[in-house]
């Protein structure tokens, strides 16, 4: 169950695009045609399912305080964390590097198509983001931790796909010239967001706790409630006695 919540979280409420606007240079610059936003999607992806176990890995087993107990005792102390963003970025560009050769290897037209972008997945705020994010939330197990990182991965995908199949749409539309471009752009992958952030409401599962405990927190202060009017009524009962003897 909490592989399924974390899946459709990562992509539809906590969107890399439309929650943080993260990887928006790319998402604007290759989305003009679906092919292409295709081919960057799909890298993406490979590189979010990759680096973020990867990361996972050097966080829990390195960088974390304490990380190194592993070692040897005379190491649990030491605390690498401010290695974080320059292992993170390394294991990113590694894998960027692969994707490249990959892609200029076995789809030159692709390749030609992405132009800078491919290389620039390296320098992607998405990217990086998504290891970040991982770090913050204290994914507990590897297994999360790849979720995660092909949920985000197609989030970003089902971003890019919808604002470039859009944009080809518009392209014949009489669209107000002050709004040509990047205008309209922004006006649908605003409205895109709202969109995607009202599926908020589909996993309502956290709210039961809360639930239970405010029930536990209301019968406790009834008992009280009726352990303290037990308390007065005694009282009353024992003056109204004493009242009457003295009588």
């Amino acid at each position: 169950m909490e592989h399924i919540e974390l899946f459709f979280k990562s992509i539809f409420i906590d969107n890399m695009v439309f929650a943080t606007f993260l990887g928006m240079c790319s998402y604007l610059a290759v989305s003009k045609k679906v092919s292409t936003a295709v081919g960057l999607g799909a890298a993406v992806i490979f590189v979010l399912a990759i680096t973020v176990p990867l990361n996972w890995l050097l966080d829990q087993y390195l960088l974390q305080p304490g990380a190194l107990s592993w070692l040897g005792a005379e190491y649990a102390d030491y605390d690498l964390s401010f290695l974080s963003f320059i292992m993170f970025i390394a294991t990113i560009a590694t894998m960027v590097q692969l994707v490249e050769i990959v892609v200029e290897k076995f789809s030159p037209s692709l390749y030609n198509s992405l132009g800078i972008f491919l290389p620039l997945i390296a320098v992607n705020c998405a990217i990086l983001g998504g290891s970040l994010f991982m770090q913050s939330r204290e994914i507990p197990t590897l297994g999360l931790a790849f979720n995660y990182g092909v949920a985000s991965g197609i989030g970003w995908f089902l971003a890019i796909l919808a604002i470039a199949a859009i944009r080809e749409k518009i392209r014949y539309s009489s669209v107000p010239p002050a709004l040509r471009g990047l205008g309209i752009t922004f006006i649908i992958t605003g409205l895109m967001a709202i969109g995607f952030m009202s599926f908020g409401g589909m996993l309502t599962g956290g709210d039961e706790a809360p639930k239970e405990e405010k029930t536990a927190s209301v019968q406790e202060e009834t008992n009280e409630n009726i352990a303290l009017n037990s308390s007065e009524a005694s009282e009353d009962k024992e003056i109204a006695n004493n009242i009457k003897e003295n009588e």
